[in-house]
């Protein structure tokens, strides 16, 4: 039994994109997960603590 190039590309690009679909939906629901929340909210605002001096021992 031989399989065609076209079938192993339709193949492949399907299950490509039903990955990617997965991965993201995946990623989405990661993200606005509500227990995750505060991580996010303290990582959005952490960059703007202890910002407004130098670094000590920097010369």
């Amino acid at each position: 039994m031989t399989v065609e190039h076209d079938t192993l590309l339709w193949l492949s690009k399907s299950i490509g994109l039903f990955y990617l679909i997965g991965l993201s939906v995946a990623v989405m629901v990661y993200v606005y997960w509500p227990s995750n929340k505060k991580r996010f909210d303290r990582a959005a605002s952490a960059i703007l603590h202890d910002e407004d001096r130098p670094t000590e021992g920097v010369k």
